[in-house]
């Protein structure tokens, strides 16, 4: 069964470039290692108003909804990474990331581009799974 492991994590906006290159690296490495999809996504901080995720009827003004900025603890200058990576199943995951932690590509000489004490992480297990080609 497919396993997913997702991520939330504060960046600074001026290190979106560093992000974006250390996300390629580690995507590669996670396809190496037996990852499925990588997907990382960038906070759209001109995006749809919360209110619209909502049915009318269930409506509140926006600023009386959480968001991913304070979920993720992010400060005036970061925005919020969301990121998943999609596994065959939960052995192929546990073994992949137990060699990506290692592999030498990950542990390049390069300034930190986050702060991985405040990433929130955790695996999750698909109680739906539904696709449509594109």
């Amino acid at each position: 069964m497919i396993y997913i492991d997702c991520y939330l994590v504060p960046v600074p906006r001026e290190n979106r470039a560093a992000y974006e290159e250390l996300a390629k690296v580690s995507a590669q490495v996670a396809k190496d290692y037996g990852a499925l999809r990588v997907v990382e996504c960038w906070l759209d901080e001109s995006g749809p108003d919360a209110s619209s995720y909502h049915m009318q009827e269930a409506r509140l003004e926006s600023k009386e909804y959480g968001g991913f900025e304070r979920a993720a603890g992010a400060g005036k200058n970061e925005t919020v990474v969301l990121a998943y990576v999609e596994w065959p199943d939960k052995a192929t995951r546990d073994a992949g990331m137990e060699k990506l932690t290692s592999d030498p590509r990950m542990q390049q000489d390069r300034p930190p581009t986050f702060d991985g004490r405040r990433l929130i992480a955790a695996g999750f297990k698909p109680m739906l799974y539904e696709s449509r080609e594109a």
